[in-house]
C-alpha cells in the first residue's frame, strides 16, 4: 500500500462496529497497523469482533461497550482510548439505526429514538474525542451519512433527517476546527450488503462481484476503502465533503420529455 493511503500508528475509534460497515472499517484499520477501540450497546458483541482482529498481526483492538446517546458512555469510551494509547487520531462515527414506517406513523418516542442515536451520538462522540484531537494537534472525523439524507427517503422521514443534519454539520465543522487542524468529512452510502440489508431483503454479499460495475448495492469493503482513504493523508487537501458511494445511478427516461 502506497504509504500516503496508510492509516499504521494511528488510534482509531469505530463507533457501531459490532457488525457490517463498522466492523469491516476496524478491521481494515487493524488490518493496516491502527490500534482500534470499537464500540457497541452489546459488550458481547465487540468482544467477539475483537477477538477476530486480535487474531491477526495488525494493530492491537480494544472493544468497549458504549451508547452513543449516552454522554457519560461516550466520555469513558475516549477517556479508556486515551489511557491504552495516548490519544485519538481518528473518530469513524458509524453508530446508527432506523425502522420503516409513514411520517403520520412515526410516534414522538420513535422520531427521538432515531435522531438521538443518529444525529445526538454523532454529536456526543464528536465533541469529546474532538476536544482531544483540538488540544493535541489535531486528527480526522469521517462522519456517517446516507443517501436517505441527501435526496430524502420515503417511509424514513426520520432517518432521513437526522442523516441530513450530519451532512450540515460536517461542513460546519470542517470550517470551524480546521485551525486547530481537524479534518472533517463523511461518508453517504447507498444500499450496502449488510447483515441487517441481507436480512431485509435477501441480498448477500456473497453473491456480488466487487468487479461489477453494473450494480445499485455495495461491499462493506468498498465503504472501509473510502473511511480508510478519508482517515490518511492521501485525503490531506478533503475537508468538509461528503463522499456518496451508491452505484449505478437511477435514471428515468420519459417518451414524453
Amino acid at each position: 500500500m502506497l504509504e500516503q493511503f496508510s492509516v499504521a500508528g494511528k488510534t482509531a475509534i469505530v463507533t457501531g462496529a459490532s457488525q457490517g460497515i463498522g466492523r469491516s472499517i476496524a478491521a481494515r484499520f487493524a488490518d493496516d497497523g491502527a490500534d482500534v477501540v470499537i464500540c457497541s450497546r452489546e459488550q458481547e458483541k465487540v468482544d467477539d469482533v475483537a477477538a477476530d482482529i486480535n487474531d491477526g498481526d495488525g494493530g492491537q483492538c480494544v472493544p468497549i461497550e458504549c451508547d452513543v446517546t449516552d454522554r457519560d458512555a461516550v466520555e469513558a469510551l475516549v477517556d479508556a482510548t486515551v489511557e491504552e494509547f495516548g490519544g485519538v487520531d481518528v473518530l469513524v462515527n458509524n453508530a446508527g439505526a432506523s425502522f420503516m414506517a409513514n411520517f403520520e406513523a412515526i410516534s414522538e418516542n420513535g422520531w427521538k429514538t432515531i435522531v438521538d442515536i443518529n444525529l445526538h451520538g454523532t454529536y456526543h462522540c464528536t465533541q469529546v474525542a474532538g476536544e482531544h484531537m483540538r488540544e493535541n494537534g489535531g486528527g480526522t472525523i469521517v462522519n456517517f451519512a446516507s443517501v436517505a439524507g441527501q435526496n430524502g427517503a420515503p417511509y424514513m422521514s426520520h432517518y432521513a433527517a437526522a442523516k441530513a443534519a450530519v451532512v450540515n454539520l460536517t461542513k460546519t465543522l470542517a470550517f470551524e476546527w480546521s485551525e486547530d487542524q481537524v479534518r472533517v468529512n463523511c461518508i453517504a452510502p447507498g444500499f450496502v450488503a449488510t447483515p441487517g440489508v441481507e436480512s431485509q431483503m435477501g441480498v448477500s454479499a456473497d453473491e456480488l462481484d466487487r468487479d461489477d460495475t453494473h450494480r445499485r448495492i455495495g461491499l462493506e469493503e468498498e465503504i472501509a476503502d473510502i473511511a480508510q482513504f478519508l482517515s490518511s493523508q492521501a485525503s490531506s487537501y478533503m475537508t468538509g465533503e461528503t463522499i456518496t458511494a451508491k452505484g449505478v445511478p437511477q435514471i428515468d427516461e420519459s417518451p414524453d420529455i
